[in-house]
Formats: C-alpha cells, sequence, structure tokens
C-alpha cells in the first residue's frame, strides 16, 4: 500500500522521448553524484541509443521510460518502465523494471515519488500485473522511493562487479477499480 504525501505532491508530467530528450537527458544526468551508483556520467550517444529504445517500447508496448518534466515544461530526468535487457547475465530477465532517474536540482521536492505513481498508475493501465525495481543498496533516495510505493523487497543480492549489493523489489499491480 502507497504511503500517503506529507506535503502535496508537485505536478510531472509525462512524454515519450525525442530525439531531443537526449541530449537533455545528457545535460541533467551528467553529474557523478546522479549518477554514483550507475557507474558515472555517459557518453550523449548512450542517451541517444536509450531514448531510441525508449521510443521502440512506447510503441510496441504502451509504455517506456518517459522524459520527467517538472510543472513548468523543464526536463528533469526520466521515469517509467521497460523489459529487463536480455543481454545482461543477471537481475530479472523478463521481468519489467520500473525507475526514476532525476537530475539534482529536483532532488528532495517530491519529484520521484510523484514520478513513480504516475508511472504505476500508466503500467497498471497497459495491463501489467507486476512489476519490479531494482535498487542499489546504498541508493537511500530510491529505496525510500519504493518502500513508499508499498514495494516489497523480494531479495538482496551481491552485484555482479563483487563489491556492493543491491534490492529486488516487486509490486503486484491490482487492476484499477471501477
Amino acid at each position: 500500500m502507497t504511503t500517503s504525501p506529507t506535503r502535496p505532491l508537485p505536478t510531472v508530467q509525462l512524454r515519450v522521448p525525442t530525439d531531443e530528450d537526449a541530449r537533455a537527458w545528457h545535460r541533467v544526468f551528467d553529474d557523478p553524484e546522479v549518477m554514483e551508483f550507475l557507474g558515472g556520467p555517459a557518453e550523449l550517444s548512450v542517451y541517444e541509443e536509450l531514448t531510441a529504445r525508449q521510443r521502440l517500447h512506447d510503441a510496441r508496448l504502451g509504455f517506456c521510460l518517459w522524459t520527467l518534466l517538472d510543472g513548468e515544461g523543464a526536463v528533469i530526468g526520466f521515469t517509467g518502465a521497460q523489459p529487463w535487457p536480455e543481454e545482461k547475465a543477471w537481475g530479472p530477465v523478463g521481468e519489467i523494471e520500473i525507475g526514476w532517474r532525476l537530475g539534482r536540482s529536483a532532488w528532495g521536492k517530491g519529484y520521484a515519488y510523484a514520478a513513480a505513481l504516475a508511472t504505476v498508475e500508466r503500467v497498471r493501465e497497459a495491463g501489467l500485473r507486476q512489476v519490479v525495481a531494482m535498487v542499489n543498496d546504498d541508493n537511500a533516495r530510491s529505496v525510500a522511493v519504493a518502500e513508499r510505493l508499498g514495494m516489497t523487497l523480494a531479495e538482496r543480492f551481491l552485484l555482479p562487479n563483487g563489491v556492493r549489493y543491491a534490492r529486488r523489489y516487486v509490486l503486484e499491480l491490482a487492476p484499477e477499480a471501477g
């Protein structure tokens, strides 16, 4: 069960990523603190490929990692869902992972939780019955978002690097009432 916010949630907008969003994501995520648990900042080409892949996911599946915009329409990150990549030799292959990544300027303002709630609503509407979230143990912000969503900790495991641990959370998606 999700917990009630202690303050009003900020307005967020989600859109299928555009070509231009690759540059926006690169700019927003080009920060060692933002990318601390994801291997560090990445080149623009990584985001060009990622946004193209998300457009395909949206067309084929009805969901993707959407560009996350604040109430004024500024890109502050992404949120959404995608199939766990089959080329990874670890993790929840065959499952749908939800996730969120925000630029540092958006931290601590409720955007991640608001975005995660919007993601859950959209994937439920797309017919998904369950999603997972893979979160690095040390990423207290993302752990807090997963737990506020009411996700259940399914397992804790050593990452392939053999140094850090991560958590796999699961959320069962009941059909919308009415």
